[in-house]
């Protein structure tokens, strides 16, 4: 298996020109700006039972995470 870096240092055991690496396109969405409320929605939780995230969390405050997932 080889490994190769790319420029922001990222290991990853896939060649550089490989699709999964590439960057999003100009003008891709990348998702909600930091502070920017989300919109509804709802989701399975472990056991499957739906969670609906606005109506659920009630006046909590909550952090949500998005990331691109690895290439593996």
């Amino acid at each position: 298996m080889v490994v190769e870096t790319d420029h922001h240092g990222f290991e990853a055991p896939a060649a550089l020109g490989h699709p999964g690496r590439a960057g999003l396109p100009e003008g891709a969405s990348t998702g909600p700006d930091i502070g920017e409320r989300l919109p509804d929605f709802e989701l399975p939780d472990a056991n499957g039972h739906i969670v609906r995230f606005h109506h659920d969390r009630g006046t909590s405050k909550a952090a949500v995470v998005f990331y691109r997932s690895a290439v593996w």
